[in-house]
């Protein structure tokens, strides 16, 4: 892997779980109390959350998972769905759920076993011990539990209609509504793309591309629309105008579609970050997409440096981005001739 893909791979891992780390202190609080706790500019730094600043949620925990699953995969030559399901188990461990092998490190990670307030869906979908597919789908959830831990899923593969199948697979695993995991594949592709060099723009057309491919697409494809179509606007979104035309983030379509705007509309990281979590919504998730889209464009230097020393388990994080590094080779399409 050259400089520029290790930097932008560690930099979408990073970038993620700084913009996660950002939300988790609004997650759920409205614009107005934010406005009311730190001004008119809304959050501007990292606020307490979980006894701590930079406190991770079960965005990232799930993401690393995610990551560990997909890097096992690779190692072992065997089906990558069925190690992330396996991973998944793991990250059940974490959060109370039955013994299971330690076949990876992450559940050897003291600080990963904490409650961050993880989705109800993913939950209630693993601890039934039965595994949805697109095919014959668990529950017709359409939460951003699928989205929001679906970037690492960009590495598996050079082939954009490879790495959306394999994210819209490891989405349905809990999951079943085409809204929840297809917008898990359009995030895949959208990194794999950005990983590979390629403007957001054309990152998004080739996404969008995929997306049309499959059934059940409608909602994702009207609100991608719509982002794009605001994006083209010039005008900076407020969080009044996220909410009446995106929704709240809670939903998958919804925060992909708030990723999609505030990446487009952000002048640098911290701006498109800061924008992307100052909304009356699902804070972490949406500030976790839109730092997984900007960090594997721009790098880990475009992140703020007290973003990344405040930020918890970055060390964790920066251990298995190297992994991954080590196991996949070569960001997809990196040439080796870039700097």
């Amino acid at each position: 892997m050259t400089s520029r893909g290790s930097s932008s791979l560690r930099g979408s891992l990073l970038a993620g779980a700084v913009g996660d780390a950002l939300g988790g202190s609004i997650e759920f609080d409205r614009i107005d109390r934010i406005r009311g706790r730190f001004g008119p500019s809304g959050l501007t730094d990292y606020a307490p959350a979980y006894g701590r600043l930079g406190a991770i949620t079960d965005d990232t925990q799930m993401t690393l998972f995610t990551l560990e699953g997909l890097v096992l995969a690779r190692r072992r030559g065997s089906d990558p769905v069925h190690e992330v399901r396996v991973a998944y188990g793991r990250w059940l461990r974490t959060q109370g759920g039955p013994v299971v092998p330690s076949d990876g490190w992450l559940l050897d990670v003291p600080e990963l076993h904490q409650a961050r307030a993880p989705g109800n869906t993913c939950l209630t979908a693993l601890r039934s011990g039965v595994f949805g597919t697109v095919e014959s789908p668990i529950n017709d959830s359409k939460g951003c539990g699928a989205v929001m831990r679906a970037a690492p899923v960009a590495l598996w593969s050079d082939d954009p209609r490879e790495v959306f199948a394999l994210a819209t697979a490891t989405g349905a695993l809990t999951h079943g509504h085409p809204s929840g995991y297809l917008s898990a594949g359009v995030l895949a592709v959208l990194v794999q793309q950005l990983l590979a060099g390629a403007e957001l723009t054309g990152a998004i057309e080739v996404a969008h591309g995929e997306l049309q491919r499959w059934p059940g697409n409608e909602e994702q494809l009207v609100l991608l629309d719509l982002a794009l179509e605001m994006a083209t606007r010039g005008v900076r979104p407020t969080p009044e105008v996220i909410e009446t035309t995106l929704g709240g983030g809670w939903v998958g379509e919804e925060a992909l579609a708030i990723a999609v705007l505030t990446a487009l509309a952000a002048e640098s990281l911290a701006d498109g970050l800061l924008l992307a979590v100052n909304h009356s919504g699902d804070s972490d998730s949406t500030g976790a997409l839109c730092g997984n889209l900007l960090g594997a464009r721009d790098g880990v230097a475009a992140i703020p440096e007290h973003w990344l020393t405040e930020l918890e388990l970055a060390d964790v994080v920066e251990r298995l981005a190297a992994e991954a590094a080590e196991v996949f080779g070569r960001s997809p399409g990196d040439d080796p001739g870039r700097a």
